[in-house]
């Protein structure tokens, strides 16, 4: 039962992660690289502060607190590489983003204060599945209504066709600024509440590769839906697991069955389980 409880919370993490991805990456049509390296800034200085300064108050209240600091350590973050960067396009952009998520990773394991290479240690246990999932509601609330907005509209015109949308008047940096922004912040949250469940952190839990499987659930589920972050974020978290059950056989070749598995859909389904359809929830559907 714990086991099933920790990939449900795994899964509810990675949501997160996929809906806020897919907001700057399926919604504005920017390609980032670097969500990973939003998710450690969100997870350290959330972890910062619940190891080193937490308030005399109730647990509940200190994790929105650092689910606060998380999101705003990670929107900072997000404006300090996305204001240079997203005068950038396509490949330029996800290599630059790319790089910046190295480079946090590189300061993280030199410093100290937050366990260096060792690892950060004695985080607090705050956050559990109930906490995860209300989180996960709240990332879907935000982000389905933002794209059903003015803004939103402003935002989908920017991936549809930037020069159209500036020759209409659209500030595009702006909104490419706004998705990306909030699309990081979100992130730092999913940090904040990956460090006070697992209560341990560590640098190489953020590498490319993490960068690289959020992308895969966002593009598996289908770039531009939010329902399609949702279902692929789930697959890719549960899929290995099932195939390490599976009998010996099948977990020594779990790793090449889960490729196989993926280019195989991404041939049937090119644009992805979803394409670009919600499920029909009242939050989702398109305003009358």
């Amino acid at each position: 039962m714990e086991y099933i409880a920790h990939l449900a919370l795994s899964a509810g993490i990675f949501i997160i992660l996929s809906v806020s991805l897919n907001l700057i990456n399926g919604q504005c049509g920017q390609f980032s690289l670097g969500h990973a390296g939003f998710w450690a800034v969100g997870a350290y200085t959330s972890a910062y502060y619940g190891v080193y300064h937490p308030l005399p108050i109730p647990d509940f209240l200190n994790l929105f607190i650092g689910c606060g600091i998380g999101f705003i350590s990670a929107a900072v973050a997000g404006v300090i590489i996305g204001v240079p960067c997203l005068r950038l396009k396509g490949d330029y952009l996800a290599i630059a983003t790319l790089g910046f998520s190295e480079i946090i990773r590189i300061l993280i394991i030199n410093l100290d204060v937050v366990g260096g290479p060792r690892g950060f240690t004695n985080i607090p246990r705050w956050s559990n599945l109930g906490w995860v999932y209300l989180w996960v509601l709240i990332t879907v609330v935000i982000c389905a209504n933002l794209i059903r907005g003015t803004h939103g509209r402003a935002i989908i015109s920017v991936r549809e066709d930037e020069i159209a949308a500036e020759s209409m008047g659209i500030f595009t940096f702006k909104y490419k600024s706004l998705a990306f922004i909030l699309g990081a912040g979100l992130a730092g949250i999913a940090g904040a509440l990956f460090a006070f469940s697992q209560q341990f952190l560590h640098p190489n839990g953020f590498t490319f590769m993490w960068s690289v499987i959020i992308l895969l659930m966002v593009i598996l589920g289908g770039l531009g839906s939010i329902s399609g972050s949702i279902i692929g974020a789930i697959i890719l978290t549960l899929l290995p697991e099932v195939l390490r059950l599976m009998g010996e056989t099948i977990a020594n070749w779990r790793m090449v069955i889960y490729s196989l598995l993926l280019i195989l859909l991404m041939l049937l389904k090119p644009g992805g389980i979803m394409g670009k359809r919600e499920f029909n929830l009242p939050f989702l559907r398109e305003p009358r």
